[in-house]
């Protein structure tokens, strides 16, 4: 049974996991798309999604709370300067786990984990969302139709 296991121990001590964590989620933010193993990158998605969700804050306190999880300066100021703009209208679900298949020397199963709006073919290949013209869900007044008409036809037959 698995009562109360709510997190994925890695087959590490809690100083090791969070170190590895830290620094997988510092790749992963300055390079957008990171390859590891699938069991990894499903740790690695609840330890990053919060942090990108406390970065469309930008203010000192939260600056710092990203900077105790993550200790990469370079990597704290990529997700408020670059990340944080482009996510800023996403409610959650900034990651994606695509499973790659199985590794050559220990056949454990890998997978790319990647930030969703930074993925440019996948963006290119989405089909944009046209803006539809708004229209009213009641049928037309019989009485506005030929209102509109009655000017056209006196305007020809001046």
């Amino acid at each position: 049974m698995r009562h109360n296991k709510a997190i994925n121990h890695l087959g590490r001590k809690s100083g090791h996991r969070k170190a590895m964590l830290a620094n997988m989620a510092s790749s992963l933010l300055l390079h957008k798309r990171i390859e590891t193993t699938v069991a990894k990158a499903k740790a690695l998605r609840t330890y990053v999604e919060p942090l990108i969700t406390k970065s469309k804050d930008d203010s000192t306190h939260s600056r710092r709370t990203v900077f105790s999880y993550l200790k990469q300066k370079e990597a704290v100021t990529e997700l408020f300067r670059v990340i944080a703009p482009k996510i800023a209208d996403r409610p959650g679900g900034y990651t994606r786990i695509l499973k790659t298949g199985f590794r050559v020397g220990d056949a454990a199963d890998m997978a790319i984990i990647e930030l969703v709006d930074f993925n440019e073919a996948a963006l290119a290949s989405a089909p944009k969302k046209e803006a539809k013209k708004a229209t009213t869900r009641r049928s037309r007044s019989k009485k506005a139709a030929p209102a509109q008409e009655a000017p056209a036809a006196e305007e020809k037959a001046e």
